[in-house]
């Protein structure tokens, strides 16, 4: 029986013609075109969640974790004295559960509703129909941003930022440490077989300035380091805004609380592994977030930041086992058993709770909001 010839990729034709005329590319220009290409991106084309997509992210695994963010919004807004007026923000807010979930929980919170406007920092044309269907039940006003310098910035309105999975996905830079300095760790393509693959560039001493100083002198030979730019500017940007508006900040995905050397660039693809330079587009492209480099980037803009917090120990300090316990009642038996398995995913030190790490960042001049443990900055 003759095989089936595979039906090509445009994306990966494009990413190859744009190789052969310019040389190979890195490996954020990579992710740029495989995550967000107008037409034949990841995010562009598609919705990655659930069971049916490629994985599950908490808001998706149970309501508590949504509704103990709404809370602890809440919380914030209280502890700012109740402004009158403030802008709740969500960067990559998925299907629009975790927002749907939050604004459930604080409806009985006396004027945080009537006080908020909900704000969505999303590209994905796919996912703003679902946030778009989601918060409509909620009857709170709701506006769509494509990146988070496009909300304007009101000095009387308050800002609460939360992003729970987004600085993962955000296109990072990889260096790899040679005999006397750091190579960019490239995208090329293999003369033999056609296919993309990993190249490096020249060495440079001058990349010696992108790694963080605490790191330098521990360098050996093949160590990698990454970096993410646009996290960075956008740590910068959200710092700022906090400062200008009195406002709190929520960031919750997972990484490393302090800077370290690792390849974490990996690819999802139906909840397993899948090659990173594989079918462009069609996989979804994430790296685990250094906690240190943004936290180091907020303070640096004035903004302050709490100790990085485990999402066990976090959810633990709002009460989700509390509410987990008043969820089951009246549940039957099948319904408790879901409960504890959902509890145990999101806090358990084998499953999300010690791998997803939070970060807490608040203006200079705001109240540490709840959870707040220690203060640099």
């Amino acid at each position: 029986m003759s095989k089936v010839p595979e039906t090509p990729s445009p994306l990966l034709d494009h990413i190859k013609r744009r190789i052969a005329l310019s040389g190979p590319i890195s490996i954020a220009d990579f992710m740029n075109e495989a995550l967000a290409h107008p037409e034949y991106g990841y995010y562009r084309k598609q919705d990655p969640f659930g069971r049916a997509g490629d994985f599950i992210t908490a808001p998706e695994v149970s309501q508590m974790f949504g509704e103990l963010i709404g809370l602890w919004a809440a919380v914030s807004w209280q502890q700012m004295g109740c402004p009158p007026k403030i802008d709740l923000i969500e960067l990559g807010p998925g299907r629009g559960t975790l927002m749907t979930d939050a604004l459930r929980a604080v409806r009985n919170v006396p004027g945080f509703g009537d006080a908020l406007t909900v704000r969505f920092v999303e590209t994905s044309p796919v996912l703003r129909t679902h946030q778009q269907t989601a918060i409509m039940a909620s009857g709170i006003p709701a506006t769509w941003h494509e990146a988070f310098d496009d909300i304007p910035v009101r000095a009387d309105v308050p800002a609460i930022i939360i992003g729970n999975e987004f600085f993962d996905a955000l296109p990072i830079r990889q260096f790899e440490r040679g005999d006397h300095g750091w190579s960019e760790r490239l995208v090329g393509v293999d003369a033999d077989s056609g296919e993309l693959g990993f190249v490096r560039g020249r060495e440079t001493p001058v990349t010696d300035a992108l790694i963080p100083a605490t790191l330098r002198g521990s360098a050996k030979k093949g160590d990698i380091f990454e970096s993410c730019a646009p996290a960075i500017a956008i740590a910068d940007q959200v710092a700022r805004r906090l400062n200008e508006t009195h406002g709190a900040a929520l960031f919750i995905d997972y990484g490393h609380p302090s800077s370290a050397f690792g390849d974490t660039l990996q690819a999802l693809k139906g909840h397993e592994y899948h090659p990173v330079l594989r079918d462009p587009g069609d996989a979804d492209l994430t790296a685990h977030v250094d906690f240190a480099a943004i936290a180091r980037a907020m303070n640096e803009a004035g903004a302050r930041t709490g100790a990085v917090l485990t999402q066990g120990t976090f959810l633990r300090m709002l009460g989700i086992e509390q509410r987990a316990e008043l969820l089951k009642t009246g549940a039957d038996e099948q319904q408790a058993v879901a409960i504890d398995q959902a509890l145990a995913r999101l806090v358990d030190a084998d499953q999300m709770g010690t791998l997803f790490k939070v970060l807490i960042g608040y203006g200079r001049e705001t109240t540490p909001p709840p959870c707040v443990s220690g203060v640099a900055g």
